[in-house]
């Protein structure tokens, strides 16, 4: 299963924001919806192409209410996410999966928040250490190298 989450804006509510619109309600209404960080939206789908696809179904919404959308394909990494720049790209077959590990957004995980990301490359195949703030936990996201830095 491919896993799709939103993130919300920090002055929004995602899930009222999504819920309470037809079209994306509509979208919505054959997923579980689930919560894996705080003001966000998560879909289990079944593949890269379905997690795509939905995404450009709500783009219409993301723009408006997401702080990021996030892809979360095993056959690329079961552990790391992706960016929605780059699951389309790996979708698209202009990105190999195997390419897809240098170019990093690392959120600091505070409690179940996602908190300011730090951008950083892989190095020696380690994700260098979130240094923004102390936290126990971090969130990685593969980002294309367009997306790499802001």
């Amino acid at each position: 299963m491919t896993q799709v989450c939103l993130v919300g804006d920090a002055d929004v509510d995602l899930r009222y924001e999504l819920l309470s619109r037809e079209t994306s309600r509509a979208a919505l209404a054959t997923y579980d919806l689930h919560e894996p960080f705080a003001n966000s939206v998560a879909v289990d789908t079944v593949s890269l192409g379905a997690a795509v696809s939905l995404l450009n179904d709500l783009n219409w919404y993301l723009v408006r209410f997401a702080d990021c959308a996030l892809v979360r394909e095993p056959s690329v990494s079961t552990d790391e996410w992706l960016s929605r720049d780059l699951a389309t790209a790996v979708r698209d077959e202009n990105v190999d999966p195997a390419d897809t590990d240098t170019f990093l957004r690392v959120y600091g995980l505070d409690g179940d928040t996602l908190v300011e990301p730090m951008y950083a490359t892989r190095t020696d195949g380690r994700v260098p250490e979130y240094d923004l703030r102390p936290l126990d936990d971090t969130v990685v996201v593969r980002v294309t190298e367009a997306e790499f830095g802001g």
